[in-house]
């Protein structure tokens, strides 16, 4: 038996839902794979519509029932914790059960739900801030993503920076270098070489000014590549697309939809450079996807991206869309530096391995469900 043999792991799984990949979803599901190597016992806790679309030895799933979020978080999930007899719960949230029979770990990405980029909403933001205390002074442990999320977290939330550790996200063994298919090409319209953005478009993810950056290219470097904005789930696109067409590069602007796991990493791979323009972010996943597959990766200068980065690609002002297209002309022009970001590209992402990613996650686990090096429930700061 391993040594995880003794504890039972319990995983909010409400993010895995079928035919969806979202950031958490993926965060999720890397955790699931290394506890089912390592011999862990898990039970995945889903709504209606939650799937863990693969099997893995030692992971079952439970559909909790329950259409009202906060019963679902408060009532039903801490019933079902002392049924099955976790011993250690872990959300990928900022919540938790704020009564659990077992230690709970939170994991919190970032803070920006709170306090999101050009909203002003002062009466729920105090609301949500006075729950995230509450959470985040109940729970056993808290799992940041960088360094930039753990000081927002000490600093907002009230918490010891002792309670709060800092583990990156995994990286899927999946993203490494690969060749886009003829198929897949047609199947997103992919013809010259591509500048490219994988995401949503939030409007934290800033696009507009990615967009206009792009129209402000040199003449003939416009010319010879496109812009291929992948993924963009939820609200946007319209908005976007009209954006172009106002600056006269609808045919240059690529909006591929969702993209097939199976085609991301050729895509990443096979990109003239990647970029990520974003405003706020609490780790930045798909810039480490992009480097794993070997893309020159130029990004803002914002939040947490300076530190996934590192010295593996250029930054740039993400409100400056001059910069943008001065750093994004650079790459393009370039192919010595190209091939440069792409070698640095691959070295960065190479110290993603699993034992400080998903490895540091089981053996906070593991130290919180037998008590060693937790910090326990305590008075939040007010």
């Amino acid at each position: 038996m391993s040594a995880a043999g003794s504890t039972r792991l319990g995983v909010d799984g409400r993010e895995l839902r079928p035919g969806v990949r979202t950031g958490i979803g993926r965060y999720l599901l890397e955790i699931l794979r290394a506890a089912s190597v390592d011999g862990w016992s898990c039970v995945v806790y889903g709504d209606a519509g939650a799937r863990l679309d693969e099997t893995l030895p030692g992971v079952t799933s439970s559909i909790l029932e329950g259409s009202w979020t906060q019963w679902w978080d408060q009532v039903t999930l801490p019933r079902a914790l002392a049924r099955d007899d976790i011993t250690v719960f872990l959300s990928p949230y900022y919540k938790g059960p704020v009564r659990a029979p077992c230690p709970v770990v939170l994991t919190i990405h970032d803070l920006y739900f709170i306090n999101y980029p050009g909203r002003s909403r002062p009466v729920y933001e105090a609301i949500v801030t006075r729950a995230a205390r509450l959470y985040a002074g109940r729970a056993a442990a808290i799992i940041s993503d960088s360094e930039y999320s753990k000081r927002d977290i000490v600093a907002r939330l009230g918490v010891d920076s002792a309670k709060v550790t800092v583990i990156p996200v995994a990286l899927g063994g999946e993203f490494k270098p690969a060749a886009l298919t003829a198929a897949a090409r047609a199947r997103y319209a992919i013809g010259a070489p591509y500048v490219l953005y994988v995401g949503n478009f939030n409007p934290h993810k800033n696009i507009p000014r990615l967009i206009r950056a792009f129209a402000m290219l040199p003449g003939p470097v416009r010319s010879r590549h496109t812009l291929v904005l992948a993924g963009g789930y939820g609200d946007g696109r319209p908005e976007l697309a009209g954006l172009a067409a106002s600056l006269g590069i609808t045919d240059r602007v690529v909006f591929t939809g969702r993209v097939d796991d199976a085609d991301l990493p050729a895509l990443y791979a096979e990109s003239a450079v990647y970029v990520t323009p974003s405003l706020e972010e609490g780790f930045g996943s798909t810039v480490l996807e992009a480097m794993a597959c070997g893309a020159p990766v130029v990004t803002s200068n914002r939040a947490a991206l300076p530190e996934v980065v590192g010295d593996a690609g250029l930054l740039f002002d993400a409100e400056q869309e001059k910069d943008i297209a001065s750093v994004l002309s650079r790459v393009l022009s370039d192919a010595a530096l190209a091939d440069d970001l792409r070698r640095r590209a691959l070295a960065r992402a190479g110290l993603y391995t699993a034992a400080r990613t998903t490895g540091r996650v089981l053996a906070l686990l593991r130290e919180v469900a037998g008590g060693v090096g937790a910090i326990m429930p305590a008075a939040v700061t007010r």
